[in-house]
Parts: structure tokens; sequence; C-alpha cells
């Protein structure tokens, strides 16, 4: 019922007439620039996850940082849904919401973990580098958006230069860890679509919210086995990479995600993870230490021309 009453609410919303023109101004472009920022800020939020990460791994044992930052993450959402009062979803949202948690909140946090402990940040932005692309893949199957040829052609192009970049900067070798990235992808991609498909019909913050909230009866219980068996060690880089991981990446960085994704459709706010792993490749070399090939600023400027064109084109 929020739903209906909100769409409702801005339907009644008096249309402006465009100064000189004769023509009501729809605002449908300042809605989707304000959409595109809301998702390019979530991008930039998850560029930091993986040296975030790298960083918790420091004091935390893997399932210890990963259970930790879902419960705190949960204790924020759930403190805003208790705030605001907000009601549960209806019974025909919680699949979704399965869906999201299962996906984003504890799959794609766990196993690129997993895959961090053996794995430098480099080649774990192979997987940020194909989730545009699975993203909209998995959008065209489950929610039934029609990109054009020319999207594809591009989202494919962006992928296709960003893990040819991400591999050549890991030394091309195959590690271990490549069978959780590769799962991580196929996982997170289910989430975020779902969760976009969410977003138009509730508000973005209360559809990672509850998710989070979800996860409870499980991450708390892990919570405290995993810190009974793995050796914690607080040091400056662990706790400030446990906090960013949970309210940076794990809540803010998803709500203003999932409001873009709702504003210019999920295909469109997937392209603009192109940048994902060049700007994680960025803050491994200023917070990690981490070396960039040359190859870097000619591989940005392809995304971008990918990203622009994803961002131009039909559907």
């Amino acid at each position: 019922m929020r739903a209906k009453d909100s769409a409702t609410a801005q339907t009644a919303i008096a249309v402006p007439v465009a100064p000189g023109s004769g023509r009501p101004a729809t605002g449908r472009g300042s809605a989707a620039r304000a959409g595109t920022l809301q998702a390019a800020l979530g991008v930039t939020a998850f560029s930091l996850t993986f040296p975030a990460t790298a960083w918790g791994l420091e004091g935390f044992g893997p399932w210890s940082l990963v259970a930790v930052r879902t419960v705190l993450a949960a204790v924020i959402a759930g403190g805003c849904l208790l705030a605001l009062r907000i009601p549960p979803p209806g019974r025909g949202h919680w699949a979704g919401l399965a869906v999201v948690a299962a996906g984003v909140v504890l799959g794609f946090p766990l196993l690129t973990t997993l895959a961090l402990r053996t794995s430098t940040t480099a080649h774990a932005a192979v997987v940020v580098g194909l989730l545009p692309l699975t993203t909209a893949l998995f959008s065209a199957l489950r929610v039934g958006t029609r990109p054009s040829r020319t999207f594809w052609a591009a989202a494919s192009a962006g992928a296709a230069v960003v893990i040819a970049f991400t591999v050549q900067q890991s030394g091309g070798a195959l590690t271990g860890a490549d069978t959780y990235l590769f799962a991580a992808l196929l996982v997170c991609a289910a989430g975020y679509t779902e969760g976009g498909r969410l977003a138009r019909v509730m508000p973005g913050w209360q559809v990672i919210g509850w998710a989070l909230v979800l996860c409870l009866p499980v991450t708390v219980p892990v919570a405290a086995i995993a810190l009974s068996y793995e050796p914690v060690q607080l040091t400056a880089h662990s706790v400030t990479g446990l906090l960013w991981v949970a309210a940076g990446s794990q809540f803010v960085g998803l709500v203003v995600w999932y409001r873009g994704m709702a504003a210019i459709g999920i295909p469109k706010a997937s392209q603009l993870q192109l940048a994902q792993p060049l700007l994680t490749l960025v803050w491994s070399v200023l917070l990690l230490g981490e070396h960039l090939t040359p190859a870097a600023p000619l591989t940005a400027a392809a995304v971008l021309v990918c990203i622009a064109v994803t961002q131009r084109a039909r559907g």
C-alpha cells in the first residue's frame, strides 16, 4: 500500500511548463541524471570493498569478517527501520528479498573474502569486470528488459576491455580463488537484479534493510562461532576495513545503488560498474601499495567510451 500511495502522490504533482517552449517539462532528464549520479555513488562505494576487505583480513578471519560486517550493517538498517516505524513488506516480496540476502548480503561478500585470502585485489577485479554484463543478462531474463543491439555491443566490449586489463594486471595466471570469484559473480548478479526489481515498488534502502534483517538469524550465531575459533587482532587497518564494508559497502552503497537502478533501469545502471575495477585498482595503489601497468589510462579511456554508449543506447 505504501508503494501505491507513493506512486499516486508522485503522479498528482503538477507538471511545470518549460519557459518559452509551450510544452510541459516532464523532469525525466533530471530524474535520469539523479539516478545516474546515485548509481555512480554506489559504484564508488563498491570500488573500495576489496581494499577494505584486504585491510579487514589483517585482523579478522574470513568467516568472522563477513559475519560481523553483516551483523553491523543489519543493526544500522534495523535501527533505521525501527526509528521510522516502517512496516514489514508484503508476503509477496519476501522471496525476492531472500534472493537479495543470499546473493548480495551473504554470497558475494563471503565468496570474495575467501578468494582474497590468496588473490590480489587486481585479480579479484575480474569478477567486477564481468558483473555488469552478467547483471544485464539476468535482468533480460528475470525482468524482461530488452536493451538495443548497440547497448549489448558496448556492454560486451566494455567487459572484454576490463577483463583483458585485469587479467594482464594479475599476470594472466588463473588461481584457486577463481572458483570463488566466478560463483560470486553469479550470485551477486542475481541479487542485483532482484533488488533492482524490488526497488521499483519500495524504497531502495528498505530493500537492502529488510534483506540484512532477514539474515540476522544466520549471521549472529555464525559471528559468535567464528569469533571463538578465528583469532582477532584489532588494528587501525582491520577496524577501518570492517567498518567500511559494513556501513559503506553493505548498507549506504547498496541504498544509493538500488535507488539508481530503479531510476534509470537495471541494464544501464549495471554498466556503470565497468568503471569499478579501475577504481578498485586505483585504491589498491593508494591504500595497499600495489602497482599498475602503463595500460591503465588507455583502459580507463576505453571503458569510459563504452559506458557513454550504454547510457545513450535505446532501451
